[in-house]
C-alpha cells in the first residue's frame, strides 16, 4: 500500500507540474498577443484622450477651479496599465488554444501590424477636433452612396456589432459616472433617475456614435488596399476574430466603467470640498 501511495503522490506531482507549465505557456502566449495588438500603446492614447476631455468636466462642473489637484486625480484615474490589465483578463478568458494562435498569427503578420498601426495613428489624430470634424464630414458625404470603401467599412462594423456595442458601453459609462457623483455626496438621485439620465436621447446617441465610428474607420483604413481590408473583414468573421472583438469590447468597456465611476467620485469630492 505504501508503494502505491508513493506512486499516486508522484503522479500527482507530475500532473501539477504539467498543469503549471501549461498555464505558464498560456500566460506567455497571452503576453505575446497583448504585444502584437500594441495594447499598451492604445491604452496610452486613450488615456491622453480622456485626460484632455477631463477639462470639460473641470469647466462645466467645477467652474474651472479644479487646478493641479484635479489634474493629478485625472492622471491617476486614467491609468493605462490598469486598462491593459482588464483587457488582458478578457483576452485570457476568450482566447485559448488554436483561436489564440490564429489571432497572434494574423496580427504578427505584416498586414495585421499595418492595421494596428493605422488604428492607433487614427485614434491619436482624431483627438484633434478639426481632424474629427473632417472625418465625420467625409462619412456624411459618402453616406447613402454606393461607394465601395464605405460598403467595406459597413461590413466590418456589422461583423462586430460595433455601433450597438459602443452605444451600450457609453450608456454603462454614463451610469457609472452618475453613480460616482451620487455616492460621492454631490447629488441625490434614485436608481431609476440615474438609469434614465444615463440613457439620455438614445436615438441621437446612436446617430452620433455611428458618425464618429464611420469617420474614424474611414480615416484609419484609408491607406489600406481593398484586398487587405477584405482579408481583415474575413478574419473578423472567424470564430477567433469574433472572440477577439468581444474580449476587446468587454475589457475596454470594464475599464471605462471603472474610469467613469472614479471620475464621478472625484468630481463629487471636489464639489463638496469647495462647499466646505
Amino acid at each position: 500500500m505504501r508503494s502505491v501511495s508513493y506512486l499516486l503522490s508522484g503522479l500527482l506531482g507530475v500532473w501539477l507540474t504539467l498543469a503549471a507549465a501549461t498555464a505558464a505557456q498560456a500566460d506567455a502566449r497571452t503576453t505575446v498577443l497583448v504585444d502584437v495588438l500594441k495594447l499598451q500603446e492604445a491604452a496610452g492614447i486613450l488615456a491622453l484622450e480622456g485626460i484632455a476631455s477631463s477639462e470639460d468636466l473641470n469647466r462645466d462642473m467645477l467652474e474651472g477651479q479644479g487646478g493641479a489637484g484635479w489634474a493629478l486625480q485625472v492622471q491617476q484615474i486614467y491609468a493605462p496599465d490598469r486598462m491593459v490589465e482588464l483587457v488582458r483578463a478578457e483576452l485570457e478568458a476568450a482566447l485559448k488554444g488554436d483561436a489564440l494562435e490564429e489571432v497572434i498569427t494574423f496580427f504578427a503578420g505584416s498586414r495585421g501590424r499595418q492595421i494596428i498601426d493605422l488604428e492607433n495613428s487614427a485614434r491619436r489624430a482624431i483627438q484633434d477636433p478639426e481632424v474629427e470634424e473632417a472625418a465625420r464630414a467625409r462619412y456624411r458625404a459618402l453616406k447613402g452612396t454606393d461607394d465601395p470603401r464605405l460598403a467595406l467599412i459597413t461590413s466590418y462594423i456589422e461583423s462586430g456589432d460595433m455601433i450597438e456595442r459602443n452605444v451600450t458601453s457609453a450608456l454603462n459609462s454614463n451610469y457609472q459616472f452618475l453613480r460616482g457623483l451620487v455616492e460621492g455626496g454631490a447629488f441625490e438621485m434614485s436608481e431609476e433617475e440615474m438609469l434614465s439620465d444615463a440613457a439620455g436621447d438614445l436615438e441621437e446617441s446612436t446617430k452620433d456614435t455611428a458618425e464618429w465610428l464611420y469617420g474614424y474607420l474611414l480615416l484609419a483604413y484609408h491607406p489600406l488596399q481593398d484586398a487587405d481590408l477584405e482579408a481583415y473583414i474575413a478574419f473578423a468573421n472567424t470564430k477567433a476574430g469574433q472572440a477577439l472583438n468581444r474580449a476587446l469590447f468587454d475589457g475596454f468597456g470594464k475599464a471605462y466603467e471603472d474610469i467613469s465611476y472614479a471620475l464621478g467620485r472625484a468630481v463629487s469630492l471636489n464639489m463638496t470640498a469647495e462647499e466646505l
